[in-house]
């Protein structure tokens, strides 16, 4: 999600930088990341520190599905945060809890990007955001529904390209 904007005809639409930082473990969920922003210096690191530490809140109960999860950290062009989590449940279904800090539109308190709030709008992500979704489907597919044996591990490291949002290798 990256701020309302009103629709102009004609705006100019660029993609985004798209960082894989390495797999990380959390309440027992192995988590893929993803970080997205324009800033070609990456996340400041407070802002995936303070990101990260909210996590936790994020993440569904077990229910035996092998406890993948892929989040993207999204750095907004104004003071807004996103922190969208997507979670593998019922085997085969993605559970999705978000957080948004510096962003009033959205419920946020303040315009501090270090200030995450649980995001209660029915919202799944924006057009930088949504590019992880069809890679991890079809990661999901390859590593953990298709094979005879599932591979957690094969899953965690199969991610999209560094790059921008907009290439879509799968």
């Amino acid at each position: 999600m990256s701020g309302k904007r009103s629709y102009r005809p004609g705006m100019a639409f660029e993609e985004k930088r798209l960082t894989v930082p390495p797999p990380i473990e959390v309440a027992g969920r192995r988590i893929k990341r993803y970080h997205v922003t324009a800033d070609p210096a990456g996340i400041a690191p407070e802002v995936a520190q303070a990101a990260y530490a909210m996590l936790p809140t994020l993440l569904p109960e077990p229910d035996g599905t092998p406890p993948g999860t892929f989040v993207v950290l999204h750095r907004g062009g104004d003071d807004g945060a996103y922190l969208n989590a997507y979670s593998w449940v019922w085997d085969n279904a993605v559970h999705f809890r978000g957080a948004v800090a510096g962003q009033p539109a959205l419920g946020c308190p303040d315009r501090d990007p270090t200030h995450f709030v649980l995001l209660e709008r029915p919202l799944i992500g924006c057009v930088w955001e949504l590019p992880p979704l069809l890679h991890e489907r079809d990661a999901w597919v390859r590593h953990l529904l298709a094979p005879a044996r599932p591979d957690l591990d094969a899953y965690l490291h199969d991610t999209l390209p560094e790059g921008t949002t907009g290439d879509r290798r799968s």
